[in-house]
């Protein structure tokens, strides 16, 4: 627009356009309750759009700041041709804006999202003042140029003109974004320097960017210092305490508040959630559905609390949420849907998953809607929908980034589908400019070795520009157990056990590799170098969710309290699926004992005694739904199998690579796992 009007100086207008007219170019496209200021401000911004327009037209030339208030006015109301439209008459009287008018046409075009035409009228402004610059440092904060705010404010500061507290919080928040901990010192310096360091917006804007930099005791030093505490003081320390993980100091703050909003709630459900404490996430959210609760949740605290479902594998706790979101009206909601999306992938459910997919509008559906869905195809196995679900994303304008192709590439390795997953490897930085990063080549690595191309995948390795990490040579020896490829185990295995000496994970994988071979004195050895080092195994753990309890179970566990029902039950499969062609696979049992007691032995894993637990205490048309801290053994997964047949239920798995979906005596896994 203005473009335009700098290359037609010469073209006069007959008459500049009546207030009328630009009535009558919004008028079908806003309601008529949106002319009016939705805040209470002072004469005339309470007026009505015409009278706001009447100064303008009743004087030739109008009154020079007659156009302040509508400007004001259209700050964001989103009216981008209607300010365009204003600024154009103002032009063609001939009248050039001040710098306060000037500040209020920077806002107006910053707020519609015109940053271009609000940086050109700032730059043409002949004698800027602070108000001025607070206008387009504003304009590039909230528009996501932090680098732009950051030189802007260079640039004020060598005019010698001198901020405020409407200045520094933005600039402390742009310093925050791009990490620039020198300039933000250098921003605290100034306000201690104009005496703003208490000021509740500078000092909260102060607490929250030593936080976002993690340099968390320079935030509680502010807090300490502030005589008058906002309460998004005491919001931004509490997100600190949760994102270094100092759970107990969150918790006493929060508990210490005078008072607290949606966002002290929020702020605690989400960090719950992010440090695996889903149970404290979701008692907290059923706290602030009690009737006696101040503040209710918002759809920012649903998309905190739904992950906690997804971690505890809590589908029923996440039912009850979803009945609430209904009830407040945020079904529709693409963010709430994109969590729901998550949600339900996590326990298990990708039919329920891909019809909160559907339910989002194609045009709203944005990279992390699609992401969402890729990755939660390819945690369930099915390749081909995570490929699918890519190719109608690019079709649907929509560019990839790093989280689709660790999704799609996972989804294309847990599938078998080498050929598919090696070229969208090979496109992400020839067709979509996507650089790999470590998590990419781990992908690679695993969908070669588990296809049995373990020499393949090795030589991948060494042609990786960077230092292989435990992800990458975890993959390689994880399916060389598959392969049974001791050689090449051990080469995997031993730089594991440099890079992370404590996860005996690995040294039990090996382990097990040389008990299968019938190799006992290398177990031995591996066993003594554990109890040498003081590293403990963990202990396969699964459990269940029934009437929302989950009931836990140890590997031969007695502690529950149906352990009898539980026992007698499974002391009776093995004649019933034996009957149906099972023949147990003892090479699971990793100890220099007689085949009897390696049977027996199997029957204990914790994957099964939950699902008897299941079998036991739910109803023939539900789905049991199982989660295992590890791996699922061989052999569990081929009972699970007949139990789905015999015993004509559907059963769920998820270990902690992926889920097994049991129906009919089949795996959706196709066994390829």
């Amino acid at each position: 627009m203005l473009r335009a009007l700098r290359s037609s100086t010469t073209t006069i207008l007959p008459e500049p356009p009546q207030p009328q007219a630009f009535l009558s170019t919004i008028h079908p496209h806003i309601d008529p309750s949106q002319t009016k200021c939705t805040t209470p401000k002072p004469f005339p911004y309470t007026s009505t759009l015409p009278i706001l327009l009447q100064p303008i037209s009743d004087q030739n030339p109008p009154p020079h700041l007659s156009y302040a208030p509508l400007f004001q006015f259209l700050t964001g109301q989103n009216f981008l041709k209607l300010g365009q439209q204003i600024h154009a008459h103002m032009t063609l009287h001939g009248l050039q804006p001040n710098a306060f008018l000037g500040a209020k046409i920077v806002a107006m075009y910053a707020s519609s999202g015109d940053v271009e035409s609000a940086v050109t009228v700032f730059r043409k402004i002949k004698d800027p003042t602070s108000l001025l610059y607070n206008s387009i440092i504003r304009a590039y904060t909230n528009n996501g140029y932090p680098l732009k705010t950051i030189d802007i404010y260079r640039e004020m500061h060598s005019l010698r003109l001198k901020g405020d507290n409407f200045t520094f919080p933005f600039v402390l928040k742009s310093c925050a974004n791009v990490l620039d901990v020198w300039m933000g010192e250098c921003v605290h310096g100034q306000s201690l320097r104009f005496g703003l360091e208490l000021d509740a917006y500078v000092g909260t804007s102060l607490i929250d960017f030593y936080v976002k930099v993690g340099e968390l005791r320079d935030a509680n030093k502010m807090f300490d210092l502030m005589t008058v505490r906002a309460v998004s003081s005491w919001n931004a320390l509490i997100a600190g305490y949760m994102k270094e993980g100092e759970i107990r100091v969150a918790e006493d703050l929060f508990r210490g508040m005078p008072c607290r909003n949606i966002v002290s709630w929020t702020s605690m459900i989400s960090g719950y959630t992010q440090n695996g404490l889903a149970e404290e996430a979701l008692s907290l959210f059923d706290e602030m559905l009690k009737e006696d609760s101040e503040v209710k949740p918002n759809w920012v605290t649903i998309m905190s609390v739904l992950p906690a479902c997804a971690h505890s594998a809590s589908f029923e706790r996440g039912r009850r949420i979803i009945e609430y979101v209904n009830r407040i009206g945020l079904e529709s909601n693409p963010s709430v849907q994109t969590a729901l999306i998550a949600m339900y992938a996590k326990c298990g459910s990708l039919v329920n998953a891909r019809c909160c997919f559907d339910r989002i509008l194609e045009n709203e559906k944005n990279l992390c809607a699609w992401n969402t869905m890729i990755t939660a195809y390819a945690s369930h196995g099915q390749g081909l929908e995570s490929v699918s679900t890519f190719e109608n994303m690019v079709r649907a304008g929509v560019y990839p980034d790093a989280i689709t192709f660790t999704g799609l590439l996972s989804g294309c390795s847990h599938s078998g589908l080498v050929e598919f997953g090696l070229r969208y490897f090979n496109s992400m930085q020839t067709k979509y400019s996507v650089e790999p990063r470590h998590e990419h080549y781990a992908c690679v690595v695993d969908l070669l070795a588990r296809a049995g191309r373990l020499v393949e995948a090795k030589e991948f390795i060494k042609k990786i520009p960077m230092q292989p990490g435990p992800s990458i040579w975890g993959a390689l020896l994880a399916a060389c157990r598959k392969s049974r490829n001791l050689e090449i185990a051990e080469i995997a295995a031993k730089e594991l056990f440099v890079l992370e000496p404590e996860n005996s994970c690995n040294y039990i994988l090996l382990s097990n590799m040389y008990a299968e071979a019938g190799m006992w004195k290398e177990v031995d050895k591996l066993r003594a170098r554990l109890k040498c080092e003081g590293i403990k195994k963990n202990p396969g753990c699964s459990w269940i969710e029934i009437k929302g309890k989950a009931h836990l179970f140890l590997s031969g566990d007695l502690s529950h309290p149906q352990s009898k029902e539980i026992y007698n039950l499974l002391e009776a499969l093995p004649e019933k699926i034996k009957a149906a062609g099972y023949i147990p696979n003892t090479s699971f049992v990793l100890h220099d004992i007689s085949e009897e007691e390696k049977e027996q032995n199997l029957i204990i894993h914790s994957e099964k005694l939950a699902i008897a637990f299941g079998l036991l205490n739910t109803n023939p048309e539900v789905v049991i739904r199982i989660t295992k801290n590890l791996r699922i053994c061989g052999d569990c997964h081929t009972v699970i199998k007949f139990i789905s047949k015999i015993y004509e239920r559907e059963i769920v798995v998820r270990d902690v690579n992926r889920f097994h979906h049991f129906r009919d005596g089949a795996c959706s896994c196709g066994d390829y796992w």
